[in-house]
């Protein structure tokens, strides 16, 4: 039986999305605590159970839906592909406030925003939280590496704004093979994200002109 016709996974989905979106905000806490908190009384250890509490509650709701499924675990895997990552990088698992935003969207089988400002909001959501993620990682492997230059949070912050944007100063680099590796990744979600805005507003523009021309008037607001 196909995901998208099960019903009782369907029926799971629902009633897990908002408390998962929830645990995906308390992981990422607890690893902002974890990393910028460090010996600072309970907070580390407060963060460190929320981080393997709440991967608990993924890798369970991971199983449940694949014995809902009714697939085998290697379908599952290539059609659940990004579920999977982020189940292996628990970092990317605030994203899934993305898909609860879809779903919210696709209430009474019509989505409330057009396309073009969906794909701006997940662009919007993506880039802030890929951003948060990527920040505590590279200030984590970065502030006490030998020849740093990236030696407080806000450092770090500055370096995803203009790593994500694409501008790339080089004022602050990383320097470990980690943050590095982080740097890759995050090149290509800004490239990703920078392109799907760009294109997105740019056909939402031509949508308007071609109305107002087919109107013989001005464009429409």
């Amino acid at each position: 039986m196909k995901d998208e016709v099960n019903p009782r996974l369907r029926r799971w989905e629902d009633r897990t999305e908002l408390p998962l979106l929830v645990a995906s905000l308390v992981f990422l806490a607890g690893y902002a605590a974890h990393v910028l908190a460090p010996g600072r009384g309970f907070w580390p250890d407060l963060g460190f159970v929320a981080i393997w509490g709440t991967w608990l509650c993924f890798v369970v709701d991971f199983v449940v839906r694949l014995v809902m499924s009714g697939m085998g675990p290697l379908r599952f895997v290539r059609t659940h592909w990004l579920d999977c990552v982020v189940l292996v990088l628990p970092l990317l698992r605030p994203l899934r406030v993305v898909r609860l935003y879809n779903a919210m969207q696709r209430r009474h089988n019509e989505p409330r925003l057009s396309l073009h400002a969906r794909v701006i909001t997940y662009a919007g959501l993506s880039s802030v939280l890929l951003g948060f993620a990527g920040a505590l990682t590279v200030y984590q492997c970065e502030h006490d590496a030998p020849g740093a230059n990236i030696l407080t949070f806000g450092d770090s912050v500055w370096w995803v704004a203009e790593t994500l944007t694409t501008v790339g100063y080089g004022d602050v680099t990383p320097v470990t093979p980690l943050g590095r590796t982080v740097a890759v990744g995050l090149m290509a979600c800004g490239l990703a994200l920078l392109g799907a805005v760009t294109g997105s507003f740019s056909s939402w523009l031509v949508q308007v002109f071609t109305r107002g021309d087919e109107k013989g008037g001005a464009p429409e607001e």
